[in-house]
This record gives structure tokens, sequence and C-alpha cells, in this order.
């Protein structure tokens, strides 16, 4: 037996060197997608000259922006004109520090944000935006609905996860890691409709509301760390599964060949 005994230690360290990439890719697609969900760079609108828009027509744009009664066409103007940013929680414009309508503009900017409420996450979305009495879009409402659940489903179902790895651990087995690895794929998938929820809802509002010609739109950092997570979880669930099968294997043809 001890050639086949040697064989078997191999075949652990393997298992044991995929475990350990599996878990160090856990970790990282986990922390992107906490620190997509965290931040505010999910589409980026650039504009040519901030601060003279809000310098003139903006200051009234700007006390829109932060009234609690802003709708969806009076901040995404806001947006347009104010180098502005989005992300799953806030959103943000770079405004003038001095945009008193007694001081004249200056050249330092400063960003100010204001988050969504949980209201306004499942908000009904209307055909022609700020228009109440154009009816519902159900599509842009689903998505953007979408869009908030779906990255807290995907952290849940990999923490999740790392809680039955650690079981897994204490039992001295490799075999419940094949639940991890299913969780680890279903966050991945969650992960994966999650940014395709954003790309057509954004696709969407674009629609509606086309951007000006000198304002340029474009997909932010935050909203790249999503994209690189669903791979990785993908990987990660890949190695959980491979790993749990092939072990299970080994140790059931190492006992058959111990009772024969």
């Amino acid at each position: 037996l001890f050639p086949y005994s040697r064989k078997g230690t191999m075949m652990d360290n393997r298992f044991a060197t995929a475990l350990v990439i599996a878990c160090v890719l856990s970790l990282i697609s986990t922390i992107y997608m906490a620190a997509s969900i965290g931040t505010d760079f999910w589409y980026e609108y650039h504009t040519l000259s901030p601060a003279e828009n809000v310098s003139e027509a903006g200051r009234s744009i700007w006390e829109e922006f932060v009234s609690e009664e802003a709708d969806e066409k009076t901040y995404t103007d806001a947006l347009f004109r104010c180098n502005g940013t989005v992300g799953l929680w806030r959103r943000c414009i770079t405004v003038p520090e001095n945009s008193h309508w007694y001081s004249p503009p200056g050249t330092d900017m400063t960003t100010n944000c204001i988050s969504f409420s949980l209201s306004d996450q499942f908000m009904e979305k209307y055909i022609e935006p700020g228009n109440h009495n154009s009816g519902t879009d159900l599509n842009r409402t689903y998505l953007w609905r979408l869009q908030f659940l779906l990255p807290f489903v995907s952290l849940g179902l990999m923490c999740f996860g790392a809680l039955i790895g650690l079981c897994a651990c204490a039992c001295r087995s490799l075999y419940p890691a094949i639940a991890t690895g299913v969780l680890h794929f279903l966050a991945g998938l969650c992960t994966l409709g999650l940014v395709g929820c954003y790309v057509a809802g954004i696709e969407l509002l674009h629609k509606k509301l086309p951007l000006p010609d000198d304002v340029r739109g474009e997909f932010g950092w935050s909203f790249c760390l999503a994209c690189v997570s669903a791979p990785l979880q993908f990987m990660a669930a890949a190695l959980f599964i491979w790993a749990a099968r092939t072990n299970r294997k080994e140790f059931t043809l190492l006992k058959a060949y111990r009772v024969a």
C-alpha cells in the first residue's frame, strides 16, 4: 500500500492547492463586490464646462438636485451638466465651492452627493422620465430593482458558502465544498445578472433622455470591479467543485482497493 499512499498524499496536496486558490479568488471577488457596491462610479458623465453651467442656470438645477422631490429627469439633467457620477446608492455632481449668487464662480470644485432612499430604489420608472402621467415603464422599473437587490444576494451567497467551507474544515472533509462551489456559481450568476441589468438600464435611460452633444458618458471603475468579480466567482466555484468531487472519487477508489 505504500506506493498508493504516496500517490494519495500527492493528490491531497493538489486538492489543498486548489482549495487555497479558490479561497483567495473568493476573497478577492468579495472585496471587489463590496467595493463596487459602496462606491459611486458605476457610470460617469463628462461635460466641457461644468463651472459655467453651475454658475448660471445650474444654480437652480443644483437646488432641485438636492431636493427630496427631485424626479429622474431632474437629477439626470444635473448629472449631464455637472460632471455627474452614479452609483447603486448615491448620485453625485461636481460644482464650484462658491456658487452663491453674490460670489463669482471659482476654479475650486467640490463633489456633492445625494443618497437614493430605500423608497427611491423601488420607485416606479415612467415611460417619459419626469412625467408621472405617462405610465409605468416596467422594463426599467424591474431592471432598477434587480440592480439594487442582486449584489446583496451575491454577497449573501458567498458568505453562506464561506460558512459551509468553515464547517467542512471543522469536519475534516472536502465533500461539503461542493455546496460552497454551487453557492459561488449562483453568486456569479447574480453578479453577471447585475452587470447586465445595469447596462440595459443605462441604455434604456439614454434612449429616453439622450446625452447632449457636449456630454460624454462612460462606465466607471466601480462597474469594472463588478465585471471582474463575476469571473472570479465562477473560477472559485469550479475549483471548489472539482476538488471536492475528485477527492471523493479518489477516496472511493482507495477504500475499494483496501477492501480488495
